[in-house]
């Protein structure tokens, strides 16, 4: 059975992400010089991505 056609994506599923995973957001506060070496992963500020 194939999948209609109205459920069919376009293009692929690349698509921009809104959700930063948290080994991204640790890159980013590394760039900008806010994350301190030994500190929890865990409760991360919310972060904009670069770009």
């Amino acid at each position: 059975m194939s999948k209609h056609n109205s459920l069919k994506l376009k293009g692929g599923a690349e698509g921009k992400r809104s959700v930063m995973k948290r080994f991204e957001r640790i890159k980013v506060l590394k760039s900008r010089g806010q994350w301190q070496e030994g500190r929890s992963p865990i409760g991360l500020p919310k972060t904009k991505g670069e770009g």
